[in-house]
């Protein structure tokens, strides 16, 4: 069974779910509109450039998993699907989605966002199979703190090959479907890299590869 492995953020949705759902919570006044929506917009441009220091950024982001109980994430979440992740779920993508489901490709979705966010938007998506970042879990609640491998750069490298090995799958004509820069390390890994709505330096170096770039917008 060949593997089609999605980023989900600004490949899949017409959006960065990570940035959205700090938004989100600074919209409500769940957060400071003003410092923590300036640290946080602060964080996506270091990652759009390509200098995100992920650790610092999963210890500002993930801090308000761990004062916050169950109930009421989820209660955030439900809204955060309704208002900001539905309008940005991309028709092309969840036609691409289907198209491999129906080649009989195994699916799945590798992120840097943490699974807290992201594992609702795979199960949406029709996607089982999800490697995301992971938030520490103690006694039934999240802890705010981040536990493994960043699904990050390399680090989704180190996370696939891990899931490889306990599967038994293998990236024999596989495809990787991403749009940014970030993601190179594991474009360089797949039989069949595509960028999507790539960022500029992910576009430059897709057509110095002879890679296929294809927009889902």
């Amino acid at each position: 069974m060949r593997l089609a492995l999605f980023d989900l953020d600004n490949t899949l949705l017409a959006g960065d779910s990570d940035h959205a759902w700090g938004d989100y919570l600074c919209e409500r006044g769940i957060l400071d509109r003003i410092a923590y929506k300036a640290r946080n917009d602060e964080f996506y441009q270091d990652y759009l450039a390509g200098r995100l220091n992920i650790q610092d950024y999963l210890n500002f982001s993930l801090e308000i998993l761990g004062r916050t109980d169950m109930a009421q994430l989820d209660q955030w979440h439900r809204e955060f699907m309704r208002d900001c992740i539905e309008p940005i779920v991309l028709p092309r993508a969840e036609a691409l989605l289907a198209e491999h489901r129906a080649a009989g490709d195994k699916l799945l979705i590798i992120t840097a966002t943490n699974r807290f966010v992201t594992a609702p938007i795979a199960a949406r998506l029709g996607v089982e199979t999800l490697l995301a970042t992971e938030c520490e879990m103690h006694d039934g609640r999240y802890t705010g703190r981040t536990t493994d491998v960043p699904c990050f750069r390399e680090g989704k490298v180190t996370r696939l090959d891990r899931w490889l090995a306990e599967t038994g799958h293998d990236l024999d004509g596989s495809s990787f479907y991403s749009d940014s820069l970030n993601d190179l390390p594991l474009l360089e890994q797949v039989s069949h890299p595509v960028a999507v709505d790539p960022d500029p330096k992910l576009r430059a170096e897709a057509e110095k590869r002879g890679w296929p770039v294809i927009s889902l917008r």
